[in-house]
C-alpha cells in the first residue's frame, strides 16, 4: 500500500515534539522557528506545494571532559519510509575520523527497519560510538602521517527556491561560494535554482549561511557524492560559480513577474551532464522543443 506524504510529515512532527521534550535546554536543538509551522500549514491544507524539508541539529555531549558533537538532520518528505540525511561533526575530530564516524552511523541507520522514526536512535548511536574516534584524535602527528590517505569526495547540492531577486541576497550567495571555493551556478528569477559543488564541509557551510536567518522558501532537493582517488577538481561539472539569467517571457527585469525560461535552463543542464536534475527540481520530465 502506498504511503502518503501527509502521514510521513505527521510522524516527523511527532518525532520533533518528542525530541524537544528530551532535549529541552536552550541550544540543544537548533530548529528554524518556521520549520514546524510550515509543515502544520501544509497538513491543514494539502492542496498547496510541499513545505520545505524539516532540518535541524542536535548538540550531543560525549566523553569526559565533555566534547560537543553536532548531529545535523535533514528529513526527506517521505521519511521515515526513506532514510534521513544525517551528518555528525565535531571540532575535536579530524576529517578522516569524522568520515569514519559518519560511515558507521549510516551503516547502523540502514540496518534499522524502514518506516520507523530513527533520529533518537541516531543520537544514541553517536553517544555510544564517538568516544573511540575522540581517543584516536590524540595520536601524534608522526603516526597520523603514516595513515592511509582517504579518498576525496566531491559533494554537489541542488537547491530550489520559489524565487531569487534581491541584489543583496545574490551578493551573499556569490561571496559565500567564492570564499568556500565552490563551483556551480545561481539561476536568478522565478523559480530560483542554486547548484554548489566542492568539499562536503564547504557545501554544508554554504547551505547553513545562505538559508539563515529567514529564507523560508528554499529547500535542498538533491545531493550527490562522488569519490575519487584524484583531486575533486577532476569531477566538477562547472569551472566557476556562474550567474544564470535566461530570457523570460517578456522583458520584465528582476521583478516578481520575472519567470525563467525553463527550456533554456534544461538545455544548460544537459550541456553539463545534469539533465536528470530537471525532474528532481520541478517534478516533471524536461523536454526540449524541436
Amino acid at each position: 500500500m502506498a504511503v502518503a506524504v501527509k502521514d510521513c510529515l505527521e510522524l516527523q512532527l511527532l518525532e520533533v515534539e518528542m525530541l524537544l521534550s528530551m532535549f529541552p535546554k536552550k541550544g540543544e536543538i537548533n530548529l528554524d522557528e518556521d520549520a514546524v509551522p510550515s509543515v502544520q500549514r501544509y497538513l491543514r491544507n494539502t492542496d498547496g506545494g510541499l513545505p520545505p524539508q524539516l532540518e535541524y541539529s542536535i548538540a550531543i555531549e560525549v566523553g569526559e571532559p565533555k566534547v560537543k558533537v553536532e548531529l545535523q538532520v535533514l528529513l526527506p518528505h517521505m521519511y521515515p519510509h526513506v532514510a534521513p540525511q544525517l551528518f555528525a561533526r565535531s571540532d575535536a575530530l579530524h576529517r578522516q575520523q569524522q568520515l569514519q564516524l559518519n560511515t558507521g552511523l549510516a551503516s547502523h541507520i540502514s540496518s534499522l527497519d524502514s518506516g520507523e522514526v530513527c533520529v533518537y536512535e541516531a543520537v544514541q548511536w553517536v553517544k555510544d560510538n564517538t568516544l573511540p574516534y575522540l581517543d584516536n584524535s590524540k595520536i601524534s602527528s608522526e603516526s597520523a602521517s603514516k595513515e592511509v590517505v582517504v579518498k576525496e569526495t566531491l559533494h554537489r547540492m541542488w537547491i530550489y527556491s520559489h524565487h531569487i531577486y534581491r541584489q543583496e541576497l545574490r551578493k551573499k550567495i556569490f561571496d559565500c561560494a567564492k570564499k568556500l571555493n565552490l563551483t556551480g551556478f545561481c539561476l536568478t528569477g522565478k523559480p530560483g535554482v542554486i547548484c554548489v559543488e566542492g568539499l562536503r564541509e564547504n557545501c554544508e557551510e554554504f547551505w547553513r549561511v545562505i538559508r539563515y536567518p529567514n529564507w523560508k522558501h528554499i529547500s535542498c532537493k538533491h545531493v550527490e557524492n562522488i569519490e575519487t582517488e584524484k583531486s575533486i577538481d577532476t569531477l566538477r561539472l562547472f569551472h566557476a560559480f556562474e550567474d544564470l539569467q535566461f530570457q523570460a517571457h517578456g522583458d520584465y527585469g528582476l521583478r516578481n513577474d520575472y519567470h525563467m525560461d525553463l527550456g533554456q535552463f534544461l538545455e544548460f543542464l544537459k550541456q553539463h551532464q545534469s539533465g536528470h536534475i530537471f525532474q528532481i527540481l520541478f517534478g516533471v520530465e524536461g523536454k526540449l522543443s524541436d
